[in-house]
């Protein structure tokens, strides 16, 4: 087969799989697991048959054209460069992982067929988007991924939760999609194509009229598919889903469209330097905000979203300053060691035997109860760390080495401005990354928390899909000598300056924590409802009740109060009360947008109802009135219509006496 053919199956594999689980997931339930897990995996294979023959040489071009439009043309087309062979290969990866994985998490799940279809489709969306070379068939993946997290992430619809987040995912996403979609228009316009290879040679030719305004549009779509300031809410709360489709939406998916998205045409942002000093404000924003509350969040899954918030911001500072292979290269090793957290995480969680005891404070001893997910969890927040030798430290130092570059002059990619606002923001978010990273692995892993129930060993397919992705988060960094030929050749090595400054401040982040945690450990008490935490000097702090109601665990007429040990609380101080509830960003959105929309709402009503369903009451009414009088004069009676006609002509009588009178 050519290598276009082999693209075309890519997408296509998933989505017959999917359509072929909708179908027979009733009929022969049999069938489901081997639709789930068979395509997908093929789908994976032959993504990596693509890149090898690819090898980052020229990219693959074919297309032929949808149907005439009249005006700009639409066309069936793929565009496979490195960076799209190679974030293939992620997807493939990531998808089987989690498509084999959830056959044990959910085995007992009466809506798995449905599932397991909806994440084939989401699989197939996102590969059509990395390898689609016209602008409006990536947008098709770009939307059938959005209607996919709707309906994975309430998947759990029996719970408020699921559906809240599902409709609140659902709509963050539009609300950037709108001036995304505006953003598509306009810059079809102005190159006269969709195809992408089209728009980026206007691009190079200057041809672009309104560079500032189209980069600023498409960035409100890619703020809100992946999850960056202001337009980031959704991702937390989209934790009420099953915890595989976290992994895949958080590692290789809906997440990582955006910043894909940017780094496929970064000559259109790059065009503009005012568009990309705005990219390194989100960025830098979004990095230290998701990194304040990830330190302050109990739910473990609540600070994987938070820290898959700021990881982006990394790849998103990358762009700003003009460095796409950086962005691209932590995207890939960000994508395994997520995916790795996230299913791990779900180890831990069907471990205690539900989806919803997935706070940290309430954990103890899972150390010696689980150790597939304490190994691999280790490794994979290492990487998130980015601690030497694991892949997260080569993929960030790339991004830290591009800032400093443009930082101090060296290349002219992007603004210098642009250069600082990244650099600053990503040192500082290593220190913090580092920190969160600590303080769950000790929260998690040794904790005094409540001890859930031993619910025995984990199914074999969830553990070995761990240590299948244990082995990339690990070991990825160091292809970085093999990645510039699919990197536009862009060197990838690390740099001593950032590479020093960079791990002192993850270990210095780390340690700070460790110690933290060591000092207020002898804090742990176990105390009865409303009661005083004792301080083992012999002062005291009443529980707060904010704190009561986001972290308590009751069994019984006990419960445990906020794990005094937890570091987070020391270490943010004051701040942690707000950070633990994303500091109100969403009670600000509330105030500003829900609350005013809402108000209207019930003024439209209330005007609906009182006035014009008055209006049409009352013009209904008056000829049913007039009505009813006439059927009352119309008796039948012939003694009664002759008195009418006289007393009438009396009447007529008597006015035209009066009449004549006064003339």
């Amino acid at each position: 087969m050519t290598t276009t053919t082999l693209a075309v199956l890519v997408p296509l594999l998933p989505f017959l799989g999917a359509a072929a689980g909708l179908l027979l997931g009733r009929t022969a339930p049999g069938f489901v697991r081997p639709l789930a897990v068979l395509p997908t995996l093929t789908a994976f294979a032959l993504a990596v048959v693509v890149a090898v023959r690819q090898g980052g040489a020229q990219a693959v071009d074919a297309a032929t054209e949808l149907t005439p439009t009249g005006s700009v043309p639409i066309e069936l087309a793929l565009h496979i460069d490195g960076f799209a062979a190679l974030v293939a290969i992620l997807v493939g990866l990531v998808a089987s992982c989690v498509q084999i994985y959830s056959t044990g998490y959910l085995r007992d799940d009466p809506r798995y067929p449905s599932y397991s279809a909806l994440v084939s489709l989401f699989t197939s969306a996102m590969l059509l988007v990395v390898y689609s070379g016209d602008l409006m068939l990536l947008l098709v993946g770009w939307e059938i991924m959005g209607i996919c997290s709707y309906f994975l992430v309430g998947h759990y619809w029996e719970t408020s939760e699921a559906r809240a987040a599902s409709i609140k995912a659902f709509l963050v996403t539009k609300l950037g999609d709108v001036p995304f979609l505006i953003g598509l228009f306009a810059l079809a316009t102005d190159a006269g194509s969709f195809r992408i290879t089209k728009v980026l040679g206007t691009v190079a030719t200057g041809g672009l009229d309104h560079p500032t305004l189209i980069a600023l549009l498409l960035l409100a779509g890619v703020a809100g598919k992946s999850a960056q300031f202001p337009l980031h809410t959704w991702l937390p709360d989209a934790m009420a889903g099953p915890t595989p489709v976290s992994a895949l939406i958080h590692a290789a998916t809906m997440v990582a469209a955006g910043v894909y998205f940017v780094a496929r045409l970064l000559p259109v942002f790059a065009a503009s330097s005012a568009a990309l000093v705005v990219l390194a404000v989100m960025a830098a924003v979004t990095m230290i905000g998701s990194g304040l509350a990830a330190l302050a969040q109990d739910d473990i899954k609540r600070v994987l979203a938070y820290s898959t918030i700021g990881q982006l911001g990394y790849m998103t500072g990358a762009l700003a300053v003009g460095d796409r292979g950086a962005a691209v290269f932590h995207l890939l090793s960000h994508g395994v060691f997520k995916a790795l957290l996230f299913l791990a995480a779900g180890v831990i969680i069907h471990a205690a035997g539900t989806n919803s005891l997935a706070a940290m404070s309430r954990m103890k001893d899972l150390r010696a109860r689980i150790p597939d997910a304490y190994w691999t969890m280790t490794v994979a927040l290492l990487a998130l760390a980015a601690v030497p030798p694991f892949a997260g430290f080569f993929s960030k130092e790339s991004v830290l080495g591009a800032a400093e570059h443009v930082a101090t002059g060296h290349t002219e990619h992007a603004p210098g401005a642009a250069g600082w606002i990244v650099l600053v923001a990503a040192l500082l978010t290593a220190v913090l990354t580092a920190a969160y990273a600590t303080r769950l692995w000790l929260l998690a892993f040794r904790g005094r928390g409540a001890e859930a129930p031993d619910h025995g060993r984990q199914p074999v397919v969830m553990t070995t899909v761990l240590w299948v992705l244990a082995v990339p988060s690990l070991a990825f960094g160091l292809a970085y000598g093999v990645l510039p030929d699919w990197f536009d050749g862009r060197d990838l090595a690390p740099t001593l300056t950032t590479s020093v400054l960079g791990t002192g401040l993850a270990l210095t982040g780390g340690l700070i924590t460790y110690g933290a945690w060591r000092h207020t450990a002898a804090l742990a008490v176990r105390v009865p409802l409303g009661a005083v935490v004792a301080h083992p000097e012999g002062d005291a702090a009443h529980v707060e009740a904010e704190a009561i109601a986001i972290h308590e665990s009751v069994y019984g007429d006990v419960a445990y109060a906020p794990d005094p040990a937890d570091p987070g609380r020391l270490l943010l101080g004051p701040l942690h009360r707000h950070a633990a509830v994303g500091f109100h960003l969403d009670a600000v959105y509330a105030t500003l947008f829900v609350r005013p929309v809402q108000a209207a709402a019930s003024l439209v009503r209330f005007l609906d109802r009182e006035v014009v369903d008055t209006y049409v009451s009352g013009a209904g009414a008056v000829p049913r009135l007039l009505g009813a009088a006439v059927r009352r004069a119309q008796t039948g009676n012939v003694q009664t219509y002759v008195s009418a006609l006289l007393a009438g002509t009396v009447v007529l009588a008597v006015a035209a006496l009066l009449v004549a009178t006064g003339a």
